[in-house]
């Protein structure tokens, strides 16, 4: 099988939940509750899709290791870091944070969005900025 349709695709699926996450956003700040709660679902089925291809293509092909240099690296690795670190939070949180919504407990669920939103943000964006370095600017060919 080939396995190279899954880093595109991941990035895709990571940025699309983005999107999702801040179109939602716009819609509560409007006060539009059944437009916000369609896009944060959809954020949420979307991340679901992404871990299950992202969970696939790795345990399939494997890690690629990062062919840049100079001073790409630190900054390529700081922001893989940080991004690995804050995605193994994002399931709990946005779990815990739909899970309030859907019980109708909305002081708990915005108290949480308010730690859960910017933290998924920053996941669903570096996410493609990692696919972006990782494949497109310094490709590995090992």
């Amino acid at each position: 099988m080939n396995y190279e349709i899954f880093p595109p695709l991941n990035a895709f699926l990571n940025g699309l939940s983005g999107v999702f996450l801040l179109i939602g956003f716009w819609f509560i700040k409007n006060h539009n509750k059944n437009a916000h709660r369609f896009c944060m679902v959809s954020a949420f089925m979307t991340s679901v899709i992404f871990l299950g291809c992202y969970l696939f293509y790795h345990f399939h092909a494997g890690v690629l290791h990062f062919a840049g240099q100079g001073w790409i690296r630190p900054v390529y690795f700081f922001i893989l870091t940080t991004h690995t670190v804050l995605a193994v939070c994002v399931p709990v949180l946005a779990i815990m944070t739909l899970r309030y919504a859907l019980k109708g407990n909305f002081v708990k669920h915005r108290a949480i969005a308010r730690i859960t939103f910017p933290i998924w943000l920053y996941v669903s964006v570096t996410g493609v900025v990692v696919y972006w370095i990782l494949y497109q600017l310094y490709p590995s060919y090992n």
